[in-house]
């Protein structure tokens, strides 16, 4: 019996092994156990091993999914506010969503024990691929194991930076009253009443639990984070325009994060045997920056393959067009062609929630896009295009000039951003 646990310094043989124990590792582990594959020796390599409440993954989807059991709340219907007034978007048949990270990795480790999979308590360092097999090594070159595939979710950047690099930063209070103050019924989901930067986007954000409590967050699209006390500041002044009064409420827990949200490639197979997962795989879309349903999506895809008996190889997170749409979404924002809190209005405005939505999560059809595309100003989106098309031919000309590999070459694998 392939027993979990902690390896000796004789590097083992398993079939597959995870690099990192995050949101994307875990939710691997829990689509394997879903799945039953079974007849694999399996594992982990990380060295902390994640529990508890250290995240909040908000996404929607239809009702009936593998985490609705755990799941914080739920919420039928979000509003949209702006200087201008409060829209109010039904989202049947689909629903928002809030799930907690302990549930997530208490399905991850239960599923660890069920295949028998042995996690290792150190950092992985380089990983060498003949082909056939791939060598584990530690940050001193050791070889920790040698395994026929790696999924590999450890953060990295993209291989180049891109024409346009912004990075979506946050700071949210989960704040507890003594009385109700909170819409248990209504989520939050972009209120643009913050005050603007001056390069950028930034909003409010509230995911009520109960009447009494809730996670208030302040978000910025932009290109640098800020200080620790601007974040405070941002809130307690988000905080005061939602009526609330911080000296009744308790501050029980802080989140804090950064994502890239940038249209540089990630490349997601860099060997044969190696297959990226998480941002580092693409999993996040570049103009929101979300990422959680991207990772259990591909999470499936790669359980499904191995019950198979196939390759543990997800499709790309979203499809290649998507990936064009982004990159000129985030260089109409960048370049000041357009005015944030216009752009995201506009797309609620002009089109049903479902389909902003399916838009925003990537998987909506290219006759969606269009509609889309048609409700965003046209004249500053066509300068984003063109301006895109130019860019993109002067990188181009410069790569083959230089000799330097594509995103999309064999030696730089395939890229999934």
């Amino acid at each position: 019996m392939w027993q979990r646990g902690r390896v000796d310094a004789s590097p083992v043989d398993v079939d597959l092994a995870l690099l990192g124990g995050g949101g994307a590792a875990a939710l691997v582990l829990a689509a394997l156990d879903r799945h039953d594959v079974a007849g694999l020796r399996i594992a982990v390599v990380d060295p902390v091993h994640k529990r508890g409440q250290d995240r909040t993954w908000a996404f929607w989807g239809t009702p009936g999914g593998e985490f609705d059991p755990v799941l914080s709340a739920s919420w039928s219907r979000v509003d949209v506010v702006t200087p201008a007034g409060r829209r109010v978007l039904p989202l049947a048949p689909l629903r928002y969503a809030m799930l907690r990270s302990a549930p997530v990795y208490d399905r991850a480790a239960a599923a660890e024990r069920r295949i028998g999979a042995v996690r290792i308590g150190a950092p992985a360092g380089a990983l060498h691929d003949d082909g056939h097999r791939v060598s584990v090594h530690d940050p001193e070159g050791r070889v920790l194991l040698r395994a026929g595939w790696v999924l590999d979710s450890r953060p990295r950047p993209p291989q180049r930076p891109g024409r346009t690099n912004w990075l979506q930063h946050f700071r949210g209070w989960w704040l507890a009253a003594d009385r109700p103050v909170f819409d248990p019924d209504r989520a939050v989901l972009m209120d643009f009443r913050t005050p603007q930067p001056a390069r950028g986007v930034s909003f409010g954000y509230v995911l009520p639990v109960s009447d009494r409590y809730a996670l208030v967050e302040y978000t910025e699209f932009s290109p640098a984070v800020l200080a620790d006390a601007a974040y405070d500041a941002a809130l307690r002044g988000y905080t005061g325009r939602l009526g609330l009064d911080l000296d009744t409420l308790r501050v029980r827990e802080v989140e804090h994060g950064v994502i890239p949200m940038t249209d540089g490639p990630f490349v997601t197979r860099p060997s044969p045997r190696v297959v990226r997962l998480g941002t580092a795989g693409g999993a996040t879309r570049p103009s929101t920056g979300f990422t959680f349903s991207a990772m259990l999506r591909q999470a499936d895809q790669i359980a499904r393959a191995l019950a198979a008996g196939g390759p543990p190889v997800p499709a790309p997170a979203y499809p290649r067009r998507h990936r064009w749409l982004d990159a000129v979404a985030l260089r109409a924002l960048d370049r000041g062609h357009v005015d944030g809190v216009e752009f995201f209005t506009r797309l609620f405005d002009r089109n049903p929630p479902e389909r902003v939505l399916r838009f925003l999560d990537g998987v909506t059809t290219p006759v969606e896009e269009l509609a889309v595309m048609r409700s965003t100003p046209w004249l500053p989106m066509t300068g984003a295009v063109l301006g895109d098309t130019v860019d993109r031919l002067r990188d181009r000309l410069r790569r083959a000039a230089t000799g330097v590999p594509g995103a999309g070459s064999r030696a730089a694998g395939r890229a999934g951003s």
